[in-house]
C-alpha cells in the first residue's frame, strides 16, 4: 500500500504524517507520542481510547486516520494544563476518580462531550454518557461524583 499524506491536527498542534490507509487514528496518536489516548481493546469496546473528533467523541480504534484529515483531534492532554487544568480534570482528581489511570482519559473526553451538550446531567444522563467507557478501580460512583461537581463549576463559570 502506497502511504498517503494525512494532516492530523492535535490539541492545536499540526502534524504531517504519512500512513498507509489501514493505519487506525489511534495508532497514528501514539505514534506521535500522544501517550494520554490509551491502547485498550483495540475493537471500540472500553473507551480508553477516546478522543474529540471535531467536538465529538469517537474512540480512535474505531476511526481511520485518514478520516481525521483536516480535523481538530483533542485529547485529554488538550483539555487543561498543570498551570491551569480543565474543571473535568480537578474534578477527577479531587473525588478519586482517578485510580489506575488507565481509563482517566478517555472518561474525561466522554464527560466532556456531554457536558458540552448537557451542561447540567442528571446523574442517569452522566452513567449513560459513560458507558462506553469501562473502569476497573473505582465501581463509577467517584467517576460521576467527578463530571457531577466538573458541571457546577463549569456552570458557575458560564454564568459569571
Amino acid at each position: 500500500m502506497t502511504p498517503q499524506i494525512v494532516t492530523l491536527t492535535v490539541n492545536s498542534r499540526t502534524h504531517q504524517v504519512a500512513l498507509g490507509a489501514h493505519i487506525t487514528l489511534l495508532r497514528a496518536l501514539r505514534d506521535l507520542g500522544y501517550t494520554d489516548v490509551k491502547n485498550g481493546c483495540e475493537k471500540g469496546d472500553c473507551g480508553a481510547c477516546a478522543v474529540l473528533l471535531d467536538g465529538k467523541a469517537v474512540n480512535s480504534c474505531l476511526v481511520l486516520a485518514w478520516q481525521a484529515d483536516g480535523a481538530q483531534i483533542n485529547t485529554n492532554a488538550g483539555l487543561g494544563t498543570q498551570e491551569n487544568p480543565h474543571p473535568l480534570q480537578v474534578a477527577f482528581a479531587d473525588h478519586g476518580a482517578v485510580q489506575c489511570g488507565y481509563c482517566t482519559s478517555g472518561a474525561i473526553i466522554a464527560a466532556h462531550a456531554l457536558l458540552e451538550a448537557n451542561p447540567a446531567p442528571t446523574e442517569t444522563e452522566i452513567r449513560q454518557a459513560l458507558s462506553g467507557n469501562l473502569c476497573r478501580c473505582t465501581g463509577y460512583g467517584q467517576i460521576t461524583e467527578a463530571v457531577q461537581a466538573a458541571a457546577a463549576v463549569m456552570q458557575k463559570v458560564k454564568g459569571g
